[in-house]
């Protein structure tokens, strides 16, 4: 069973990169007809192609390894005498998230090796040789840039972004059956192992909301930030992620071992999800040329190249020293929620801890269709 998982992992995965580069390529052909009306509207065509894109990837880790669940639980006799415990099923679905990381793994190191060698190549070639302009059609080496671009970014992408979510969803059912075996908590071990797929399946929904907040006109008669215009819909997704997760938890953590325990691990996904709100100002900051980082490196670089090149490894490495405090401070919250939750072993020893930090996790990733 766990080989044919791995195979099923790694052909969805595969499918999902395929996916990613099909609407890519036809989405590249209508936001540049779109550019000639309007600023706004091929902002918002390019989201929509990237959206449903992510969309198709997230369904489809959704609908694999729900399927694969189901099927372990008729092969097994999950609930019958004798039959294997549902806190164990989860452990058999791990092959699901190697499948899908072996694909992912050809298709990254692949697709940014191709990727590079055609930019760079395109560049020698078209600039220093021919003196020919940035993605000159004149320059046949462009097409392999174009097509670098796709594999790289689009392609790659969605297999990673495929085994990511794969991973976060196996890992989170195999920690929350073990919680609630530990626990005693066999009545009500379903909700702790079906949560990631109620949230992430939330986060299908959600996100869909915020890609259709965004409208292809616009009142206003002055040109508009992209970026903020990006940042309006993934406001709408986060609020609504919040509701969504507070009921889930609610709904599915709820235990009467322990009343209080589904609003701890409520709190732990309340703090995933300011996580990764946190990081979309803090990658801004370090990359948009409105903040002092940007303008730095643009100053140091009027006196040569070398300058140029200190003052952006420098900026390189003060940008990870925030989202490195950012998500030690997340991880220790979540654990002290998750192990303060009541949930003890029958030792008396806490035991939510761990999965405190899976489900904060799950908040970080509860709006990832938008962010993907």
């Amino acid at each position: 069973f766990t080989a044919g998982s791995f195979l099923l992992g790694a052909l969805c995965s595969g499918v999902a990169g395929y996916t990613g580069m099909w609407v890519s390529v036809r989405a590249n052909v209508r936001v540049s007809a779109a550019a000639r009306r309007s600023a706004r509207e091929p902002l918002v065509i390019a989201l929509r192609a990237g959206g449903f894109s992510a969309l198709l990837v997230v369904a489809m880790t959704m609908l694999g390894i729900s399927s694969l669940f189901a099927i372990c639980c008729l092969l097994f006799g999950v609930g019958t005498p004798g039959g294997l415990n549902m806190a164990d099923v989860s452990l058999l679905l791990v092959g699901y998230g190697f499948g899908a990381s072996f694909v992912a793994l050809f298709a990254q190191l692949g697709g940014g090796i191709y990727t590079k060698a055609a930019d760079v190549g395109a560049d020698l070639v078209g600039k220093l040789e021919a003196s020919l302009p940035e993605d000159d059609p004149r320059n046949p080496a462009t097409i392999a840039d174009l097509v670098g671009d796709n594999v790289g970014d689009c392609a790659a992408r969605g297999a990673d972004l495929f085994e990511s979510i794969a991973a976060e969803v196996i890992s989170a059912m195999i920690l929350g059956g073990t919680m609630a075996k530990k626990s005693g908590l066999e009545e009500s071990a379903a909700g702790f192992i079906l949560f990631p797929l109620v949230v992430h399946s939330m986060d299908l929904l959600v996100s869909a909301i915020g890609f259709m907040a965004i409208r292809p006109s616009s009142r206003s008669t002055r040109p508009e930030d992209p970026m903020e215009v990006i940042k309006k819909g993934y406001t709408v997704s986060v609020v609504l992620a919040v509701i969504g997760f507070v009921a889930a938890c609610r709904v599915m953590l709820y235990t009467d071992a322990a009343p209080g325990a589904w609003l701890n691990f409520a709190g732990c996904g309340l703090v995933g999800i300011a996580t990764a709100y946190a990081f979309v100002f803090i990658s801004q900051y370090y990359t948009d040329y409105k903040y002092s980082p940007v303008r730095r490196v643009a100053e140091a670089s009027t006196t040569g190249h070398g300058t140029n090149v200190i003052a952006g490894m420098a900026l390189g490495l003060e940008s990870t020293a925030m989202p490195v405090f950012v998500i030690s401070i997340a991880i220790i919250a979540s654990y002290w929620l998750g192990r303060t939750s009541g949930l003890v072993d029958e030792h008396g020893s806490p035991t939510g801890g761990l999965f405190g930090t899976a489900v904060a996790t799950m908040g970080m990733l509860s709006t990832a269709v938008y962010v993907l």
